[in-house]
């Protein structure tokens, strides 16, 4: 079974330039895709595409297969019975995500109410367990964002990412803007939740750091298109492209954890 297959994806400008070009992957039930590559190789608009959420000017090509929904093309009504459901995704910056005039509570009990037609009680009840699975206090649910922290409001995006139990979950740099300690909460967070839930996970970053210790199988982006890809520990151990080998060499030598990892 297959939950999310792109196919021949390329994203263009309206000049006709192509950001991401002719790229193809697949994710299946529990399984963990790494999606790397430096700043601009295309990472943050696959997942727009594979979400129908391209900014205006830019166009998909190819196709987008969602738990079997054609996402290139389609209607927004369509779109809107897969997203949440077939595919869930948590952004770099929630501040951008998350609305800044209406309590947390609000936010998280739309997808709750739309995807399990919840009301009264039994709605604010979902809320507060929502939070509690992120481990977040009651008191939040009465917050605006600007009253949280960093940290605290990711966790919220990633509360309303998984109200609706999809099948996919997409993070894109989820923990990019955020210090050191609270990166590491997050992704511990993340890493208990897609196991819990046995969902799929395409985790996109440009720390092979992070994305080795995330994923199972990585696929590497230079400049929109698709260089290699395979089993994360074959790949850090002997990149086949030039761009690959030197995206480990920079993360062993800034931090060393691939030594850890992958000895």
């Amino acid at each position: 079974m297959t939950l999310l297959e792109v196919s021949g994806l390329s994203v263009r400008r309206a000049d006709g330039h192509e950001l991401v070009r002719d790229l193809s992957l697949t994710l299946g039930p529990g399984e963990r895709l790494g999606l790397i590559g430096e700043s601009g190789s295309g990472k943050s608009l696959t997942a727009l595409a594979v979400m129908g959420l391209l900014p205006a000017g830019m166009t998909a090509h190819g196709s987008v297969l969602l738990d079997g929904t054609q996402v290139i093309g389609a209607a927004d009504r369509r779109l809107d019975r897969v997203r949440g459901r077939a595919a869930g995704v948590v952004f770099q910056e929630p501040l951008t995500a998350l609305d800044p005039l209406m309590r947390v509570g609000r936010q998280i009990a739309g997808p709750l109410h739309r995807r399990r037609g919840l009301r009264g009680a039994p709605l604010r009840a979902a809320v507060l367990d929502a939070l509690a699975e992120v481990r977040l206090p009651e008191r939040v649910a009465r917050a605006y964002p600007h009253e949280l922290s960093g940290g605290q409001r990711q966790r919220v995006a990633i509360a309303m990412a998984l109200a609706c139990e999809p099948g996919v979950l997409i993070a894109d740099e989820p923990t990019t803007a955020l210090d050191v300690t609270v990166q590491a909460e997050i992704l511990a967070l993340l890493d208990g939740l897609v196991a819990g839930r046995g969902m799929a996970l395409l985790f996109i970053s440009h720390d092979l750091a992070v994305v080795a210790d995330v994923a199972d199988r990585v696929a590497v982006l230079e400049n929109g298109s698709l260089v290699e890809s395979g089993r994360t520990r074959d790949i850090v151990r002997e990149p086949r492209h030039a761009y690959t080998g030197s995206l480990v060499g920079s993360a062993r030598a800034l931090e060393g954890e691939l030594d850890r990892l992958v000895p």
